[in-house]
């Protein structure tokens, strides 16, 4: 079975968040949209065996239509209105997911005019989203499609990818300075842990800061090891992790890899699984 996980640059207005989410029909597993953020992230798989790649099309017509980048704002990175739109192959068939992607593509460009970057195992160079990001429009130009953004829509990452865990860590604190800290000292590319990008950002409708995380090698560094390496790092300087928060829904093998202590702290249940989502769909 074929997951996709699109990202959505809209995270305030509950009619839209309401119209896309009907667009997606019943592949729906998962939203989270959050407000500071202005983000919206759609888990989508089955009940068909691509079905995940046809809501993906309609999911992304809808918000072309509802959504323009032009006077959007947020805390977080973002180049289109269908910012991201990753494939994730629940079987292990890797080679599914990047067909799906290619496919995905095309259509957008046919549809939207809509220019494309790859990322992970679409791209033939398999670069990183946040290259990707660093590199768009300025050293790379799109993989396929208009050399330029699209004028409200702007352009779309399209990947093929294992499954990954989002997560935020939220703080007892609005202090930018030790959210970035804390990110830097965790995060992969600064010599923290493998697998592990990470950002501070501020929450500024709580009044607070979290790290917001995103785990790319689960089997190296899992979600308990991350949020415990936050966890340690905020303690040092008398802080502390007031909030566990998933993003989208993970892997029941994952979830089963965290220690009942760590998910009772986390507040981690079976219900923010794939496989749970997936069992009681009607």
């Amino acid at each position: 079975m074929l997951e996709c996980v699109p990202n959505i640059s809209e995270g305030h207005n509950a009619e839209v968040l309401h119209d896309l989410s009907d667009a997606c029909g019943a592949s729906l597993l998962d939203l989270h949209a959050d407000t500071d953020h202005n983000r919206a992230v759609f888990t989508l798989a089955g009940p068909g065996p691509r079905d995940a790649e046809t809501s993906a099309c309609a999911l992304t017509r809808a918000a072309a239509a509802r959504v323009d980048l032009t006077g959007h704002e947020g805390v977080h990175p973002r180049m289109g209105v269908v910012d991201v739109v990753p494939f994730i192959a629940l079987d292990e068939d890797h080679d599914l997911a990047a067909d799906a992607a290619q496919a995905f593509a095309a259509w957008a460009v046919e549809e939207l005019a809509l220019p494309v970057f790859f990322y992970d195992d679409a791209d033939p160079k398999r670069r990183s989203l946040p290259e990707l990001r660093a590199d768009a429009f300025v050293k790379r130009t799109p993989d396929a499609g208009p050399v330029r953004p699209h004028p409200t829509l702007g352009a779309v990452a399209v990947g093929a990818r294992p499954p990954l865990v989002a997560v935020n860590c939220w703080l007892d604190t609005n202090d930018m300075i030790v959210a970035r800290a804390i990110a830097r000292e965790v995060r992969e590319v600064d010599g923290g842990l493998p697998g592990v990008r990470a950002l501070g950002l501020l929450m500024g409708s709580a009044g607070v800061a979290q790290v917001s995380m995103n785990l790319v090698d689960l089997p190296v560094t899992g979600l308990e090891a991350a949020c415990s390496a936050v966890r340690l790092a905020a303690g040092r300087d008398d802080f502390e992790v007031t909030r566990v928060e998933i993003v989208g829904l993970l892997p029941t093998a994952e979830l089963a890899r965290c220690s009942e202590e760590f998910q009772e702290w986390a507040g981690l249940s079976a219900d923010v699984t794939i496989e749970a989502r997936l069992a009681v769909r009607p």
